[in-house]
């Protein structure tokens, strides 16, 4: 009788357990779009943004009265129209928006325009701003990709067709334009800020083969390619950067079946390979970029394929021996799925479909989908600087957080609402994720913050090999070496995180003294001569 109810209990429990794995995997069409009122099908690269007010932004191709608008929706599915474009302000949004430091969002339309070739904008506070008419010239025409703002406080994107495709742009805040490299060949894909602070994207076609590129972009505008595509093919959306600091995108045809790949990298170029080859059943040609979960798996659409035939939404882990076709899309919920998802900081995946849904027409939905995956906090843009830097954090319950840890040190910060902080790096901050206090639970950045050291003096200025030099800086606690005129000391000690004292190395020359952390680095003024 004891074993009958044991194994009754172990059935409940396991029941009960996979009810709540069931349950916590739901995928919800939370809207379906109007084109008499919002706008309709989006398509690639659509890309949501998470605002500070913690609500989804977006864009929407042609309105029955307009030529297309910026919404916002709450992760409830309530959608309102913000703005609606006419033509001389841009037409076709499609690429979507991202959120600035600055609190503003950008985006790009593909028409319309002085010249009906395309936009860049900015919208904020203040409604829209125009930045830049594209004409076809050599400023390139029909911006689909959606731009970036960098830590310079520019903003940088990337053309599609026209007279001379794939050119890169940057765009100051007072509107002054310029083409700064062109790309191996004209694309809709994003460009993603690298925690390296370079620039990361893709192309269709270019490279070796002209079957498309990974490129690496300096916000100076030298562009190197470090994959030219021959197996998985023609990659039509975003890299992304993993907490393990590598590249992970799709390509939409190529591998072993020839219907798609998800592929890894590192940002130097280095052990590329693909992870999964999309068999059709579970899924075919990703037009989509990929999210990563707090489960380290790798999120993603692709937009055909499954059991519908109309596209999939999938999962993968980063080595790829773990897959599943989490939902097939359908007609009635939302199909062929172009956009990127977006994973919000409540730890729910939200995206958009080009067509489907129960309104007839149907123009496209607005769905939800959750597995289970933790909220967390994530920094907007700024991934490094001194103490006294200030930076922009998104998430949730920020007006109960009692502190901020920048890596294992201090930070201070303040709540500006319950879903944006801005957190300023304290004396004592070390390089690493930054985490919200909060009693209900904290919070931690996927990204990893970097705190970058400085120097204010040495003692002495002058001595033979073998001098105990005293450097005086701040952030020093990470230092990982050491420099007399470039030669590094064999020999120091970090006696706390103001102080170092390091030896004079045996071929020291005259020149600067430059310590390097986590960090970064910094040199110290003045020169220490080698006697």
């Amino acid at each position: 009788m004891k074993n009958l109810r044991l194994c009754q209990s172990l059935g409940v429990l396991v029941l009960m357990a996979f009810s709540a794995l069931v349950h916590a995997q739901v995928y919800t069409q939370i809207h379906n779009f109007d084109w008499h009122a919002e706008g309709a099908n989006p398509v690639y690269p659509a890309l949501l943004a998470q605002g500070q007010d913690g609500n989804l932004y977006g864009t929407l191709d042609t309105q029955l009265s307009s030529d297309g608008t910026i919404f916002v929706s709450t992760v409830t599915g309530v959608v309102t129209p913000i703005y609606f474009f006419q033509g001389p302000d841009g037409n076709s949004p499609q690429s979507g928006l991202s959120l600035g430091f600055d609190g503003n969002f950008y985006g790009a339309t593909e028409w319309g325009g002085s010249s009906k070739v395309g936009t860049v904008f900015g919208y904020g506070g203040s409604g829209l701003t125009s930045f830049h008419s594209f004409s076809d010239g050599s400023d390139g025409a029909y911006p689909w990709a959606t731009p970036i703002q960098a830590p310079d406080g520019n903003v940088y994107g990337i053309t599609n067709n026209g007279s001379n495709p794939g050119k890169i742009y940057r765009v100051t805040q007072s509107g002054a334009f310029s083409i700064i490299a062109t790309a191996p060949s004209q694309t809709v894909a994003p460009m993603i800020l690298g925690s390296d602070g370079n620039l990361y994207g893709t192309t269709p076609n270019g490279g070796t083969f002209n079957e498309g590129t990974v490129f690496q972009l300096t916000l100076k505008g030298k562009l190197k390619i470090i994959h030219s595509f021959n197996d998985g093919t023609n990659p039509s959306g975003p890299v992304m950067q993993g907490v393990d600091g590598k590249l992970y995108g799709t390509t939409t045809w190529g591998g072993t079946t020839g219907v798609g790949t998800v592929f890894v990298m590192t940002t130097g170029g280095g052990g590329y390979k693909v992870i999964h080859n999309f068999q059709g059943s579970d899924g075919t040609n990703p037009t989509a970029g990929l999210v990563q979960g707090s489960d380290k798996f790798l999120y993603g659409v692709a937009s055909r394929g499954g059991a519908n035939s109309v596209g999939t939404l999938f999962k993968v882990n980063t080595t790829g021996t773990s897959f599943a076709d989490l939902h097939d899309f359908a007609t009635a919920t939302g199909d062929t799925p172009f956009g990127t998802p977006m994973l919000h900081t409540n730890g729910t995946i939200f995206g958009t479909t080009s067509h489907g849904g129960s309104q007839n027409p149907a123009y496209g939905v607005l769905y939800s989908f959750t597995n289970g995956l933790k909220p967390f906090a994530s920094i907007v843009v700024i991934w490094s600087g001194k103490v006294g830097t200030q930076v922009g954090i998104i998430g949730q319950g920020f007006s109960n957080a009692t502190g901020v840890k920048f890596g294992t040190g201090a930070g201070t910060f303040t709540a500006v609402s319950d879903t944006y902080m801005i957190a300023t790096v304290a004396a004592g901050a070390t390089t690493g994720n930054v985490t919200v206090l909060e009693p209900g639970g904290n919070l931690t950045t996927p990204q990893v913050f970097k705190v970058i050291p400085s120097l204010s003096k040495f003692a002495p200025t002058s001595g033979p090999v073998g001098t105990s030099v005293v450097i005086t800086g701040q952030s020093l606690t990470q230092t990982t070496t050491v420099t007399f005129g470039g030669v590094k000391a064999a020999s120091f000690t970090v006696n706390s995180d103001t102080q170092i004292t390091a030896t004079v190395p045996t071929g020291a020359k005259t020149g600067k003294v430059a310590v390097k952390t986590k960090g970064g680095s910094a040199t110290a003024p003045g020169t220490f001569t080698v006697q």
